[in-house]
């Protein structure tokens, strides 16, 4: 078993996973993710994105591969220890805000932090101060119901980052926002991260979300996909007599690799 790189907070080789029909979701994936660093994990829906976050999370465990945290093999933890692992260091934004309906906005944001020991005051102020950094401290005391899909969203954002988590796993967080609405809460989720030094892996299919992040990784159908420029084609004499002279413009192609 290989060690990772000691300046990867998060690495992963060789990782495959199946679906329970049988269908590839990851099929040799590797990579890995420098402490502090925001990484995109962009690609189509399908590509393996969530699955991969899922697998790098502990969520799910991979059928074959190797997925390392802070030197520690997350592939060999039990359950119980998976979830002690995601409780204490992760966290997560599905793309669908998913609330306790009985608990206000500012007691679902606080509740990570009250399931760790926090005291109840303490977790009540910085749930509020990121409420309020994304706009939806006027709605702390409402509850799911009352709140808009977007607002929603929010309230599961700022819940995220008020553990300050050292790895933040974002899957299409912006999902169900408005477009107006996007960038200024990724850049809020962003900023946060930098200036707090949390590690965050973005998965998204949408390009201007992708180049908020530091570095970039494409997934297509399981794999990730590297551009690979090719030699420029040569161009045939079309004049009699004329000798062939080579293309001034390259080719660009993708090639799927493990």
């Amino acid at each position: 078993m290989e060690a990772p790189p000691d300046n990867d907070v998060l690495w992963a080789r060789a990782l495959h996973f199946q679906h329970h029909d049988g269908s590839p979701a990851l099929q040799g994936v590797s990579l890995g993710v420098r402490e502090g660093e925001i990484l995109a994990v962009s690609g189509p829906r399908g590509s393996g994105k969530t699955t991969l976050l899922r697998c790098l999370s502990g969520l799910v465990k991979p059928q074959e591969g190797e997925v390392w945290f802070n030197s520690v093999p997350v592939h060999t933890m039990g359950p119980l220890s998976r979830e002690r692992l995601r409780r204490d260091r992760f966290g997560w934004i599905d793309p669908a805000p998913a609330l306790v309906p009985e608990l206000n906005a500012w007691e679902n944001a606080a509740l990570p932090l009250i399931l760790r020991g926090t005291g109840r005051r303490r977790a009540k102020t910085a749930a509020l101060d990121w409420l309020d950094r994304l706009d939806v401290g006027g709605k702390a005391r409402r509850r799911p119901h009352e709140l808009q899909q977007a607002e929603r969203q929010r309230v599961c954002i700022a819940r995220a980052l008020t553990v300050a988590p050292a790895v933040l796993f974002a899957d299409e967080p912006t999902a169900p926002l408005h477009r107006a609405d996007r960038a200024q809460v990724l850049r809020t989720l962003t900023t946060a991260a930098r200036s707090h030094g949390i590690t965050v892996l973005l998965a998204t299919h949408d390009a201007q979300t992708a180049a908020l992040a530091d570095r970039a990784v494409a997934l297509l159908d399981g794999r990730r996909v590297r551009t690979v420029h090719l030699p420029p084609l040569a161009e045939t004499a079309v004049a009699t007599g004329a000798a062939g002279t080579p293309g001034t413009e390259g080719r660009a192609a993708c090639s799927l690799s493990a």
